[in-house]
């Protein structure tokens, strides 16, 4: 079996900072697996500004501070880069299965860097009910299909849950003239970060309803509708409270899962309530010589504090290799 000094799990924010730490900190065999076609992970999407304030101390949109590292992790010959390759399985002792076009390959990590991301939370998940018609995305779907793809997923929209991306999904629907009929959130404060809660929904005027819940989707082909609810400190709905809401979109925004089912299989035990890696240092696991970083690691507000633990597993894993 091809045994290679460091491995990294995922070319997104994470995995580009640990792969140059790694290098900067005496690794010299490095080799970056990455699923999509281009390095950059969910930074690609996010067109945005508010990237790089702590980091780089200038304001960037996503596509500009992954750029930065993208063009780092070029000039660097030791760092090879392999896209389009899908990790299927990983094994205790770090040997790990992958797929790229066409074949299948298997090698063995001295050291591995699991840098996975995350993925959002389903609208089972925040046990909505009604019936499955089109019109329900998740919000980073429907940011990639606005941002990337050029498609405009709806035109009246409802946003359950506050969380940044549903926040700012918000805003760029009403900029691309789509009418953003309210966003529900069932807690009293938004899960978001409060410039996107000022920038993305008050200085649009967009119905922001707090203790509200929403009961149950309507629509046979499409979306047709939607039941809201008010709820009190406990969660209980309040009786006589419930009017519905006219809309064609529902977006899903309610929390982030990171992606760790790789390394479950390897046998490391997760938290059952977040799905991170149980463990008292920050990247480390119970496998020795195995990290994880960044959203896989815990979920993150920011890309900033991501870069800065992320230089840190780097770090790690080369102290450990060497």
């Amino acid at each position: 079996m091809v045994e290679r000094d460091l491995v990294i799990v995922g070319g997104g924010p994470a995995g580009m900072a640990a792969a140059i730490s790694a290098h900067e900190n005496g690794v010299k065999d490095i080799l970056l697996l990455e699923r999509d076609q281009y390095l950059g992970g969910i930074l690609n999407q996010c067109v945005h500004t508010g990237f790089g304030v702590e980091y780089f101390k200038e304001v960037l949109t996503g596509p500009e501070y992954a750029e930065r590292f993208i063009k780092k992790i070029k000039e660097i010959p030791e760092i090879e880069v392999s896209l389009k390759t899908f990790v299927v399985n990983l094994a205790t002792d770090k040997s790990l299965t992958y797929l790229l076009p066409g074949k299948m390959e298997t090698l063995r990590a001295k050291t591995l860097i699991m840098a996975t991301g995350c993925r959002e939370k389903t609208r089972e998940m925040a046990h909505i009910a009604g019936t499955r018609p089109a019109g329900i995305f998740s919000a980073g779907l429907a940011q990639k299909l606005i941002n990337v793809e050029g498609l405009l997923p709806g035109n009246k929209v409802v946003i359950v849950g506050s969380g940044d991306i549903g926040l700012i999904m918000a805003r760029r629907f009403t900029l691309e003239g789509a009418k953003v009929k309210g966003v529900i959130e069932i807690e009293n404060v938004s899960s978001g970060l409060v410039r996107n809660v000022v920038q993305c929904v008050e200085d649009f005027n967009i119905p922001f309803y707090l203790r509200h819940k929403i009961t149950r989707i309507y629509g046979r082909d499409r979306v047709e509708k939607v039941d809201v609810v008010q709820v009190d400190e406990k969660g209980t709905e309040i009786t006589d409270s419930k009017f519905e809401i006219e809309c064609d979109t529902v977006l899903i925004s309610v929390g982030l899962i990171p992606e760790n089912e790789l390394i479950e299989m390897a046998g490391i035990v997760l938290d059952e309530k977040t799905n991170s890696p149980v463990t008292d240092e920050v990247n480390k696991t119970s496998i020795p010589g195995l990290f994880v970083c960044g959203n896989s690691f815990k979920v993150y507000d920011i890309v900033d504090t991501v870069t800065r633990d992320s230089l840190e597993a780097g770090r790690l894993a080369a102290e450990y290799l060497l």
